[in-house]
């Protein structure tokens, strides 16, 4: 069996210079979403309004979350070097985006509950004051949104691989890896925006043509949304804590290059594979082959799978084998 030594990778590469730009993104967008909670908040209580009361609690909620999501940066940073940390600390980034999604699902459920309340016990809205101040919302959600998904943009990468393993392929492709702990405060912050421009609508409506059940149905719209994006946001995160990436296209990249070590003699086989993500470019494999081939070893099966920056880890066990398979 072989090992490919890891302790370097994870050492230098657990806290990168995006890893930083996106902390720094997430603790501004945190403090501006505070700071419009409180302004909401105020505003609610000096107009006497419940719908703007009910927005900044809600918006309470996302800059609760938001901070989570920047929380988590810095724990990654600050037990980077840390040795029981096996493959790093990424996942705790991770981690908080499937806490901060299931955080989003619970406010969708919220959001559901109140409309529900609201459509059949309707409460006096004041309209204007209510319009002034989610319009300020969704500015600074949207300047948000534009800070967070500089970030966001900033953290997809293409890999552009030439295979030559005897038959000449060109691969050409394009994985797309993103940062989930960015993108659930991502998430958070177009939820808002959105939810904001499903007020101003329902406000709108209620102020100049007097629908007052528009706004407990634009908030069962927007709970609808808001449980949709929750929910993509678990499946993907779930999939890398549950190391459920069996699928994935480096996956077909190993196996493709495993059967060209075979040389169309039928002389190695892989018994036994498994790829997982330790980083969120980042891959490690465990590779176990039977062959007759004796010049096999695996050096040179790690030699051929180098081709593939995504692996950062390469366990190779092969097994020899005298008669026929």
């Amino acid at each position: 069996m072989h090992t490919q030594d890891l302790s370097a990778w994870t050492h230098s590469h657990a806290f990168d210079a995006g890893n930083r730009a996106a902390e720094r993104g997430t603790r501004l967008v945190m403090v501006i979403t505070a700071i419009t909670m409180v302004a909401e908040i105020a505003a609610g209580l000096w107009f006497n309004s419940m719908a703007l009361l009910a927005d900044g609690w809600h918006m309470s909620s996302h800059a609760l979350a938001i901070g989570l999501s920047a929380f988590a940066y810095a724990a990654a940073r600050r037990y980077a070097g840390d040795w029981r940390f096996a493959f790093g600390t990424w996942k705790i980034e991770v981690l908080a985006g499937f806490a901060s999604a299931v955080f989003l699902l619970g406010i969708a459920a919220l959001m559901a509950a109140g409309s529900v309340e609201r459509l059949f016990a309707p409460q006096a809205i004041h309209y204007r004051e209510a319009m002034g101040v989610t319009a300020l919302g969704l500015l600074v959600n949207l300047g948000c949104a534009l800070i967070l998904g500089g970030h966001a943009h900033g953290h997809d990468h293409g890999h552009d691989h030439g295979h030559d393993h005897g038959h000449h392929h060109g691969h050409d492709h394009h994985h797309h890896h993103h940062d989930l702990n960015l993108r659930a405060a991502y998430v958070h912050v177009l939820a808002d925006a959105a939810t904001s421009v499903l007020a101003i609508v329902a406000l709108a409506g209620g102020w100049w043509l007097g629908w007052s059940w528009l706004d407990p149905v634009m908030g069962l719209v927007g709970a609808a949304l808001v449980g949709r994006w929750a929910i993509g946001l678990m499946r993907q995160s779930g999939t890398v804590l549950l190391d459920r990436e069996m699928d994935h296209p480096v996956v077909d990249e190993v196996r493709e290059v495993l059967a060209c070590l075979d040389h169309g003699d039928e002389s190695t086989r892989v018994s036994d594979l498994h790829v997982w993500r330790v980083g969120r470019q980042h891959f490690a494999c465990i590779v176990c082959l039977v062959t007759h081939d004796a010049a096999l070893t695996p050096q040179r099966v790690r030699e051929a799978l180098s081709v593939h920056e995504e692996l950062v880890h390469v366990t190779v066990e092969i097994s020899r084998c005298d008669g026929d398979h």
